[in-house]
């Protein structure tokens, strides 16, 4: 049931857990999929798909693994029991989605909005699985972090775009194929048509454009920069030299704009917490110098910042919280709705009743974002738990821990780079759902770090690693 082969430092080792046998005439699988999913995303945005192309390109990946499964058998990380046990979860919850929850909107959850989740759950789970059963040969580590690093690149260009030319939109191709009325629903539109930033009034009465392109959120927007920054530094930097390092000082130094401009504080810390990430582990590594060298240059960037008229946005965010308190309100609405419903949750979002002020306020002609926020949508948490109660919650978080813990001691690049990205959720999770683009980043990191373990247990003569096979 499980292959024979392994991917050792960049090097393919017959004869240990990951060889896989070649197809049918010899020619290898490749994972071309992967490949054209990611650096080919802002092709998937403009035509109207965005996070829909995950699905798309989980046909082929799916159809892979079924070849595999039945030809050597599928290969599964450890601790996979808490998220399969957690997509039963996930499953189980549709049936409470009818159900009334009080102080709510009544018939605010719906089917629609459960069934997506379900779904890209269920792409992400053969995401993971694509990635990690595939070999050094089929799908090189460095192929994977390029096209990440592309993304990373698209993403700064889409900053750019929605800081130039807020306004830019287009109807996309999809939009014509979808029926009306389901292409004119709010969240659909979001899904569907590009844009290139998000005006809001977060200043009190002065709009302000928030880059998003190629995603649907300037949230999504700021976490996937977060991560694809991470492999940036990891790819181009790290391992690579010359003009490549060259590039990666480059991206990060003209990200700087757009992220500020986007006014995500989750963001700004989160950066910081990289940052910091990379200095501890460079520090175990008795890279001390180098340490000292990113401080001065991190100093040289915030005196540059303090002098530059990005200083003036950064006050006036700090100095206008915003949705600060709308967000504890629904925060607060997630915890009790879990409380109430512990096991499983409601199986999807609500509306709350009014506003925190009173279940008098709601939206208006003159006010329609007064009032009636949807419960779960200020992050990852927040929406597991009125979804999948605390038990669910448990067993999402439970899954990425566990491959944190299992893999802390990571020591290449591409593995503290993985590690990164999956401890980079735990703190997002207060502030951004990380559903679908970012998970599937996170999934993709988790892929990489199972895909570096050497085999640990061997029976009956066949070698297996983390979670075992199926």
């Amino acid at each position: 049931m499980t292959g024979r082969g392994a991917a050792v430092g960049g090097r393919h080792v017959p004869g240990t857990a990951w060889e896989v046998a070649p197809r049918r005439g010899g020619a290898p699988v490749t994972g071309s999929p992967l490949v054209w999913l990611l650096a080919g995303y802002p092709l998937w945005w403009a035509l109207g798909m965005g996070q829909f192309a995950y699905w798309l390109f989980a046909v082929p990946m799916l159809a892979e693994l079924v070849r595999r499964h039945r030809t050597v058998g599928l290969r599964v990380p450890s601790g996979f029991w808490l998220w399969g046990l957690f997509l039963l979860w996930t499953l189980l919850g549709l049936a409470l989605v009818p159900l009334e929850m009080p102080g709510t909107v009544p018939e605010s959850g719906g089917y629609p909005g459960a069934l997506l989740r379900v779904i890209n759950y269920l792409v992400l789970t053969v995401l993971l699985l694509y990635v990690g059963n595939l070999t050094e040969r089929e799908l090189p580590v460095r192929v994977v972090v390029w096209a990440l690093a592309v993304l990373c690149v698209v993403t700064v260009v889409g900053g750019y775009l929605g800081m130039l030319a807020p306004r830019f939109e287009f109807t996309a191709p999809l939009e014509y194929l979808v029926p009306g009325s389901l292409a004119q629903d709010p969240y659909m539109q979001t899904l569907i048509h590009p844009a290139s930033a998000q005006i809001m009034d977060v200043f009190g009465g002065i709009e302000s454009a928030r880059p998003k392109a190629p995603w649907e959120y300037t949230n999504v927007w700021g976490y996937m920069l977060s991560l694809l920054l991470v492999w940036v530094v990891v790819g181009w930097f790290v391992q690579g030299s010359g003009w490549a390092r060259l590039g990666a000082l480059a991206v990060v130094a003209v990200s700087v704009v757009p992220v500020v401009h986007s006014l995500n504080r989750a963001l700004w810390a989160g950066l910081a917490l990289s940052l910091a990430f990379g200095a501890v582990q460079a520090v175990r590594r008795g890279r001390v110098v180098l340490v000292g060298a990113g401080a001065v240059a991190v100093v040289a960037v915030l005196i540059a910042l303090a002098l530059s008229p990005l200083a003036d946005v950064v006050r006036a965010r700090a100095d206008n919280p915003h949705s600060d308190g709308g967000r504890a309100a629904t925060n607060a609405a997630s915890v009790e709705a879990a409380n109430l419903s512990p096991v499983n949750g409601w199986g999807t979002t609500r509306e709350s009743l009014g506003s925190s002020d009173s279940i008098a306020i709601g939206p208006t002609a003159e006010c329609p974002g007064c009032g009636q926020h949807v419960i779960g949508n200020a992050g990852q948490l927040w929406i597991t738990l009125i979804s999948s109660g605390w038990v669910g919650t448990a067993l999402l978080f439970g899954f990425f821990a566990w491959v944190a813990w299992r893999h802390r001691a990571a020591s290449t690049p591409v593995g503290q780079g993985a590690l990164l990205t999956v401890l980079l959720l735990f703190w997002y999770m207060f502030f951004y759902v990380a559903l679908m683009s970012p998970l599937a980043v996170t999934m993709i990191a988790v892929a990489l770090l199972w895909r570096g373990e050497e085999p640990v247990v061997r029976r009956g003569g066949a070698a297996r690693t983390g979670g075992g096979a199926w």
